[in-house]
C-alpha cells in the first residue's frame, strides 16, 4: 500500500470555509485503513495561496478480471458541498465494505473547484464556471489537472455528482450509449427512496423522461472525445432544496447502485 499525505494548505482566510477541515476525515481514513489507498494532488498558486486538487485511489479487492477504473467527480461547482459529502460517506462506506468495490479501482476527486468551495461560490475564485471549460484548451489550472487525469487513467467508467438549486427531485445526465442509462436508472430507483425524482418534462433546459436527460452542456467534464473504448459517463443530480442529510445520502446511495448495476452488466455481457 502506498500512502502519500495531502500537504497541508495555507491557513484559510478569515470567513473561507476550510478544504484541508472538510478532507481531514479521508486523510485520517488513509492514515487508518488497512485497504488499498493512496492519494496524489494537482497543485496552482492563486493570490499566493497555495491550493489543491486532491485525488484518493481506492483499489477493491480483486475480482477476477483486470480491475475497471472509475473516476468519482464532486464539488467542481463551489457551492454544491453536498455532493462533496456525499462522495465522503461513499469512502467511509468503501472502507467498512471493502468488497463493494471488488474488481474496481476508484480514482476519488472530492474537491473539483477548492476556492470556489472556500469561497461558497459556483464558480471559481477567478469567475470562472469550470465546468463549462473542458476540452477548449483551458488556461483554469483545475481543468488542465482534471483533464490530465482523464488522459492518462483511461477510465472505464466516469461519474460526476452536482447539486440542482432550482429542481425538486433527483435527476440525472445520460447522454450517449444506452449503457449510460442502464445504470443511471438503478441510481434514480435507489435516490427516490430518499428523495422523489425529478418527472419534469424539461429540466435545466433540456428534454428529460422520468428523470433522465440525453443532451447536456457544452464544455463539462467527461472523458476526451478520441479515448476508446468509450467509457460510460453518468451525471448524478440532487435537488439543493432537500436537506443536507439527504442530499449526502442520496450521493452515497447512488454511487453505490451504478457500481453494483455496472458488475452485472459485465457479468452478463461475459455470459453471452
Amino acid at each position: 500500500m502506498t500512502t502519500i499525505s495531502l500537504t497541508p494548505e495555507a491557513p484559510a482566510a478569515l470567513n473561507k470555509r476550510s478544504v484541508a477541515d472538510l478532507l481531514a476525515p479521508l486523510d485520517e481514513m488513509v492514515r487508518r485503513t488497512s485497504v488499498q489507498v493512496d492519494t496524489k494532488t494537482g497543485f496552482f498558486e492563486d493570490d499566493g495561496q497555495t491550493c489543491v486538487v486532491p485525488r484518493y485511489r481506492f483499489t477493491g479487492p480483486t475480482g477476477g478480471l483486470e480491475h475497471l477504473k472509475v473516476g468519482i467527480f464532486a464539488g467542481i461547482h463551489g457551492d454544491e458541498p453536498e455532493s462533496i459529502q456525499g462522495l465522503i460517506q461513499f469512502a467511509r462506506l468503501l472502507e467498512q465494505r471493502p468488497d463493494l468495490a471488488k474488481g474496481y479501482t476508484l480514482f476519488l476527486y472530492p474537491v473539483c473547484n477548492p476556492t470556489g468551495y472556500e469561497d461558497g461560490t459556483r464558480e471559481s475564485r477567478r469567475g470562472v464556471d469550470l465546468n463549462r471549460e473542458f476540452w477548449k484548451n483551458s488556461f483554469e489550472p483545475e481543468v488542465q489537472f482534471l483533464e490530465t487525469e482523464l488522459l492518462s487513467n483511461g477510465f472505464n467508467g466516469l461519474i460526476a455528482l452536482h447539486g440542482d438549486r432550482d429542481s425538486q427531485g433527483v435527476y440525472g445526465y445520460a447522454s450517449g450509449s444506452i449503457l449510460n442509462q442502464n445504470l443511471l436508472e438503478p441510481a434514480l430507483t435507489a435516490a427516490e427512496k430518499i428523495i422523489p425524482r425529478d418527472l419534469s418534462p424539461v429540466i435545466d433546459g433540456f428534454p428529460a423522461r422520468n428523470g433522465i436527460l440525453r443532451k447536456g452542456f457544452d464544455g463539462i467534464l467527461r472523458a476526451p472525445s478520441r479515448l476508446r473504448p468509450r467509457p460510460f459517463e453518468i451525471i448524478f443530480e440532487a435537488p439543493q432544496a432537500a436537506s443536507h442529510y439527504a442530499q449526502v445520502s442520496v450521493f452515497a446511495v447512488a454511487l453505490r447502485a451504478i457500481l453494483v448495476e455496472y458488475q452485472k452488466f459485465l457479468s452478463y455481457a461475459a455470459n453471452i
